[in-house]
């Protein structure tokens, strides 16, 4: 099923809410660790989902939503918690690294002229994947910073609590994401 041309604004606007609302599904699927303050959860399959089908534009308003939700006191980040506070606690700086992550994938695969059709699905894998993870990286990026300035910790402590356990998770959930993408994105566009 595609849209037409008239419908897609309205259809974009109505998916921004939906995947916003699914990243805070993803985010209450969460699994606690005992050394970091910031937990595993699907949020960044979230993110990534996000960005592969919305694109730059929507993807970036659609994860403002989420934000704004959460900062306007509905328990849309993980654990349930909600307000301002979570966005400038510890865990912030990885919500805010969503916005760059977005726009960042978004705009990789705006701007390829991969096309997402079956018959290129080996190009199409390589560029979802590579931009993801280069999304996930400056999510890592402005997380650690943002971590390492709030705790007052090193760059060692930073990544050894925020960084290196979620690598092996992060990597499946950006295989995830690419298989999806691949092949929702046509319905799309």
């Amino acid at each position: 099923m595609a849209f037409d041309r008239h419908d897609s604004k309205t259809t974009y606007l109505v998916l921004c809410g939906l995947f916003a609302a699914l990243m805070a599904v993803c985010s209450y699927i969460m699994i606690p660790l005992p050394f970091s303050p910031v937990p595993v959860n699907l949020g960044t399959l979230g993110v990534f989902l996000t960005a592969g089908l919305l694109g730059s534009k929507y993807g970036v308003l659609s994860v403002a939503v989420y934000m704004l939700l959460g900062a306007a006191g509905l328990p849309v980040f993980a654990g349930f918690q909600a307000g301002f506070g979570v966005l400038a606690g510890p865990t912030g700086g990885f919500i805010w690294g969503y916005l760059a992550a977005v726009f960042l994938i978004g705009m990789i695969l705006d701007s390829s002229r991969i096309s997402f059709s079956p018959a290129k699905r080996a190009g199409s894998t390589v560029l979802c994947i590579s931009a993801m993870a280069a999304g996930n990286l400056i999510c890592y990026l402005l997380g650690t910073c943002w971590f390492m300035m709030l705790m007052g910790v090193d760059l060692w402590a930073a990544l050894t609590a925020c960084a290196i356990p979620f690598i092996p998770g992060d990597i499946i959930k950006i295989l995830i994401a690419s298989w999806l993408v691949q092949r929702l994105r046509p319905l799309l566009r």
